[in-house]
């Protein structure tokens, strides 16, 4: 387990004990035929309901859109075209609420800039986290969190705390594609975070 301090003296990352296969995560996702896209994609597997499925009614405005309760969530297309990447998420449907779930691909020699998402901390009240699995990644594709690397490898499950300042700088010649997970943090998701 990696650690730093911050102010309230929490985990910022946490690797947790679970790996998933990567020629799987990699098959699957090649087998998307994802097309060509300029700096930065954002593909959907899981969305609100409505998005999925555009004869639904949208949602009524809410107060709070942080915690997913806003909205029935749906399983898009690419998801039901992809069996390994379906079970990965369902381990975690399993034991907690999934809201939305995305494939974040930076090209080559891209960056993203430094940035915080005030609603994805474990210590935010009515709010999901996001767990990050990356698929294609390398060792110059560096992702920093507070100032510091975290190794993110292929087929690793981490929880980042990206309420704090992140960044990623992507030096390589090749695409990094991460699978995104958000949940609500219920009693299971706090102990597997703690308990690694």
């Amino acid at each position: 387990m990696q650690l730093v301090e911050t102010a309230d003296a929490t985990l910022d990352r946490v690797k947790l004990p679970m790996t998933f296969d990567v020629p799987k995560l990699q098959e699957e996702v090649k087998a998307l035929q994802l097309y060509s896209y300029i700096y930065y994609d954002v593909l959907p597997l899981r969305s609100p309901a409505h998005m999925v499925d555009t004869s639904l009614p949208v949602p009524p405005p809410a107060d709070d859109y942080a915690d997913g309760s806003w909205t029935d969530w749906m399983d898009t297309e690419l998801l039901k075209k992809s069996p390994y990447l379906t079970s990965v998420i369902d381990s975690f449907k399993a034991h907690t609420d999934v809201t939305l779930v995305r494939l974040l691909r930076l090209a080559p020699q891209a960056t993203v800039r430094e940035h915080t998402d005030p609603t994805l901390g474990l210590h935010i009240e009515r709010s999901v986290i996001r767990l990050t699995i990356p698929i294609f990644t390398n060792d110059q594709v560096d992702f920093y969190l507070n100032n510091e690397i975290v190794p993110l490898k292929a087929g690793e499950c981490w929880y980042l705390r990206l309420t704090d300042p992140h960044k990623i700088n992507n030096k390589s010649d090749v695409e990094r594609i991460n699978l995104t997970i958000d949940m609500i943090p219920n009693d299971w998701v706090k102990e597997l975070i703690q308990d690694a």
